[in-house]
């Protein structure tokens, strides 16, 4: 029997872009995986030198059951005049993980989002039959998003989370609070690396539960 690898269960891919114009939706993406209990997980995790960049993603891939894909980045590039693949690449191999993968990726989960739900028909046809949610480049939409969405695979008997708009309101005051906190932990809190904001969200929330 194939072992499940640990955390499998509660880990999140996240793909999307890594340039500074989506850092606030990323970071809000963060948040909003561990105020629902889950493990943020990305490609930024793929920073050793001896290792084949595409290898480690697609590690990091196979041990995460959920992942989460924003295909919102098309536009072509001011300098190369080329669009960006790695998005809908990664998407490819979060699928192909899925289909062909072991037994527990079988059951991999994926949320698929865009600027406009039916956008991606433009550019990416094959995964119609989806379903695509708009976030409207808005922090507050993007994390009520995800929230809904990891809701589902928590028991509603045991588990109680607030509202997107209480998650939100959360992540306001979790805002607010960093600039003391990387002071604590001598960092910058205009310039933490992704392995560093998670943590300083995890920290934040230990000492913040749901009240």
């Amino acid at each position: 029997m194939t072992k499940v690898p640990v955390g499998f269960n509660r880990n999140v891919f996240i793909n999307c872009p890594f340039d500074s114009l989506y850092t606030y939706l990323f970071h809000a993406i963060i948040f909003s995986i561990h105020d629902v209990g889950f493990r943020p997980r990305c490609a930024l995790e793929a920073s050793n030198a001896g290792q084949f960049r595409l290898n480690k993603i697609l590690d990091i891939i196979s041990e995460c059951k959920y992942s989460i894909h924003d295909l919102s980045r098309t536009e072509l590039d001011a300098k190369t005049g080329l669009p960006r693949f790695n998005m809908p690449l990664e998407l490819g191999l979060d699928l192909g993980c899925k289909r062909f993968g072991k037994l527990h990726q079988t059951e991999k989960v994926s949320l698929i989002l865009d600027i406009e739900r039916f956008r991606y028909q433009k550019f990416i046809s094959d995964i119609s039959g989806q379903d695509i949610y708009a976030h409207d480049n808005k922090e507050r939409k993007i994390i009520s998003i995800v929230r809904d969405w990891l809701r589902l695979e928590l028991d509603p008997k045991t588990t109680i989370i607030p509202s997107g708009n209480k998650i939100f309101q959360r992540y306001k005051d979790f805002q607010k609070a960093l600039p003391a906190l990387c002071d604590n932990l001598k960092w910058n809190p205009k310039d933490l690396p992704f392995a560093d904001f998670s943590y300083a969200v995890a920290v934040w929330i230990s000492e913040n539960p749901f009240q």
